[in-house]
């Protein structure tokens, strides 16, 4: 189990240079074959990411618009495209690039307090690191555009009502929970969680059809792992099973 701390205060805005720090230390993560869960939360108690440094949109023309946004959906889609199952824990504030990240992890879990919102239309811009096409997936193009649209912030539960964060935590226990549930995820086979996921995120870009043959692939493959033998082995000696990633 790793965790990621997104750490620049007072409210961790999403800098350029936090960006690359921050595909830095994907990449060192993404590298190591043991991380079976990744908690990504943010520093201090007012915010997980407050959205981006809104100074630097001033100097920005088309190239250099296009350069940061491609920036950062390549740094997400790490996220979302990570082996492992990664979880947000969200104890604040979460806007704008904030939130975009959020949203590239499998999992989020908001504090009572939470605020989350895509405020990009009221700067005279859009959400650029895949906002408008990952909130729409989640929730619904309808309340994705809402939420777009008028810029506004809503609260946790709403969230949660929405489908947008799928636990409400107390205040100050985003992490805490973060952690019970990681605990929860590393008691099973690993091999067969990276499948589940890869299937999940490939039924979201293709037909049904297309998904239902991929699932098929991912299980006769899971198949000939010495997890699936260990599994079952343990289900028939009712043991807990002592999966090695095989």
């Amino acid at each position: 189990m790793y965790t990621l701390t997104i750490d620049n205060p007072p409210v961790n805005v999403l800098t350029d240079e936090l960006l690359t720090q921050l595909d830095e230390v994907i990449d060192d993560i993404l590298s190591h074959q043991v991380c079976c869960v990744l908690i990504v939360r943010g520093a201090g108690e007012k915010a997980f990411i407050a959205g981006a440094d809104i100074s630097q949109f001033l100097e920005l023309n088309d190239v250099s618009g296009k350069g940061l946004v491609e920036k950062g959906k390549r740094i997400f889609d790490k996220l979302e495209h990570a082996t492992f199952p990664v979880i947000c824990a969200i104890n604040g504030f979460a806007l704008g690039g904030g939130l975009e990240l959020a949203l590239a992890c499998d999992i989020r879990i908001a504090e009572q307090k939470a605020k989350l919102g895509l405020p990009e239309t009221g700067l005279g811009i859009l959400p650029g690191y895949g906002g408008t096409q990952r909130l729409g997936r989640l929730i619904g193009p309808g309340k994705a555009k809402k939420m777009i649209f008028t810029a506004a912030p809503i609260t946790a539960e709403e969230a949660y009502n929405y489908g947008l964060v799928e636990e409400v935590a107390p205040n100050g226990e985003s992490y805490e929970s973060a952690v019970r549930l990681a605990q929860k995820i590393v008691n099973n086979a690993p091999i067969a969680i990276s499948k589940v996921k890869a299937a999940v995120n490939r039924g979201q870009e293709v037909a049904l059809s297309e998904g239902q043959e991929f699932e098929s692939i991912l299980f006769s493959e899971l198949c000939l792992t010495e997890d699936m033998q260990e599994g079952v082995r343990a289900f028939k000696e009712k043991r807990k099973a002592n999966f090695s990633g095989r």
